[in-house]
């Protein structure tokens, strides 16, 4: 394990900063040179997104990475900066919970997201009970270690459109609410929301709640009005460094 009292302190640091109404954002990087660039433009936290982390070592998202190859890359980003970390660790790899606490502990992360849609099971959604007992369990896993790390706890309803839209929001919230009871500190509901859904999310939802935005597009002063506590940009950072890299580079084939 990296040094105890800093992760400590970062793993409190990095709670502390989720205020509904006033959000954090934590760049979504992918590598040494991501992480630097965040930090330096002023970001006190960041969180590594496994698309743009599997994208940069060649491989596929939703699990086409092994735990190990996360934690190779993980160790990078915080040897390169001082700053609180979180890690999206899909539905977990295949691993048991204190096997993935401790690794991202091992490698100085402070924190993680943990999906609902199991990967390596033809992607199937857990239950919402198996949802938040592993919730739980990663829960008892830090608690055992003697770091409060982050758990950010995550459902796919909405990117998978599951079921009757009708209803979608009140499934969500009920599902998050379980891992909410079980020991998690962060809901995402993940998924580009309207306002209107956004903010019935926060105010049903009991604990902060994360948005993901489009760092290129979104406006970031409406986020805080609609009662978001955490903002990340999955893939859509390196998508919109792709696309204007894209560009220049035209200029010269």
């Amino acid at each position: 394990m990296a040094d105890k009292q800093v992760l400590q302190e970062r793993a409190a640091a990095l709670l502390a900063s989720h205020r509904p109404g006033n959000p954090v954002v934590l760049p979504t990087v992918w590598d040494a040179w991501s992480a630097k660039l965040a930090v330096g433009a002023g970001f006190s936290a960041l969180t590594v997104g496994s698309h743009p982390l599997a994208d940069s070592i060649g491989k596929h998202d939703n699990e086409g990475m092994t735990f190990d190859d996360v934690l190779a890359r993980v160790v990078q980003i915080t040897d390169a900066v001082e700053v609180p970390v979180s890690v999206d660790i899909e539905s977990g790899y295949g691993e048991a919970p204190t096997r993935l606490i401790d690794g991202l502990l091992d490698v100085g992360a402070v924190g993680l997201n943990i999906e609902d849609t199991v990967h390596s099971e033809g992607g199937r959604l857990r239950s919402s009970t198996e949802h938040a007992e592993l919730v739980g369990a990663l829960r008892a896993a830090a608690d055992a270690a003697g770091v409060h790390v982050v758990v950010n706890a995550r459902t796919d309803l909405f990117l998978r459109k599951d079921g009757d839209e009708a209803d979608r929001v009140d499934r969500a919230v009920a599902r998050l609410t379980e891992t909410a009871d079980a020991g998690a500190d962060v809901l995402y509901p993940v998924g580009l929301h309207e306002p209107d859904t956004l903010r019935r999310l926060t105010s049903e939802l009991p604990l902060p709640v994360n948005a993901i935005a489009m760092p290129d597009q979104s406006d970031p002063a409406s986020y805080g009005p609609l009662g978001v506590a955490r903002i990340s940009f999955g893939p859509f950072l390196q998508a919109a460094l792709t696309a204007r890299t894209r560009e220049i580079l035209e200029r010269w084939a």
